[in-house]
């Protein structure tokens, strides 16, 4: 059975050779992005989701705090291979900050009292779909992306350089540039250590 959404998500992978040969204008990208975390589902319509889009520079000023705040932490003489990656990161053309308003959070756990433990799992869901989505939509115009974790390291110096408010906690980062080199063949573990199907 032919379906255009699993065609796209089949375009769906991990990208670490990143350049900056996009055909497309930033503005273009940025509307791209925007949309397909509009479009994203959460809890109780909560839209809990943020994104900081940055380009160029300022994506390369990004990883370069990370760089430092990695500096700190990894022996001098076994830094080699971490500066390589976040150097690869910072060769595309732009980086996606994923963040999640606790202030939203907060206000409906307030509001629905019964369910306050649950908001912040379901924020966390939210922002996985959120990044999903637009990590699927890059990659379907052929656009290569990674999603990273290495908060809460650059936190505080990112939220200082790019004015993010208290409020706003980073989740995930996505480098995003042209594909510089070919994806691996994708493995799959067997469909029946995955799935239960009763009819």
């Amino acid at each position: 059975m032919s379906n255009a959404l699993i065609e796209a998500i089949e375009k769906r992978r991990t990208q670490y050779a990143l350049g900056k040969n996009i055909t497309q204008e930033q503005e273009e990208i940025t509307a791209l992005i925007e949309q397909a975390v509009k479009l994203s589902p959460s809890a109780f319509n909560s839209q809990s989701s943020r994104v900081v889009v940055l380009f160029n520079q300022q994506s390369e000023k990004f990883w370069h705090i990370v760089m430092n705040e990695l500096r700190a932490i990894v022996p001098a003489n076994k830094f080699a291979p971490t500066e390589a990656k976040i150097n690869g990161f910072a060769a595309g053309i732009g980086t996606i900050l994923f963040y999640e308003d606790l202030q939203t959070i907060a206000g409906l756990q307030q509001q629905y009292p019964s369910y306050a433990e649950q908001f912040p799992i379901w924020s966390e869901q939210g922002s996985g779909i959120a990044q999903f989505a637009v990590w699927t939509a890059l990659a379907n115009a052929g656009i290569g992306a990674s999603l990273q974790h290495y908060n809460p390291l650059p936190d505080a110096a990112a939220a200082k350089e790019w004015q993010i408010p208290d409020s706003w906690k980073l989740r995930a980062m996505m480098p995003f540039g042209s594909n510089e080199a070919p994806f691996p063949e994708k493995t799959f573990i067997d469909d029946t250590e995955r799935f239960k199907v009763f009819y």
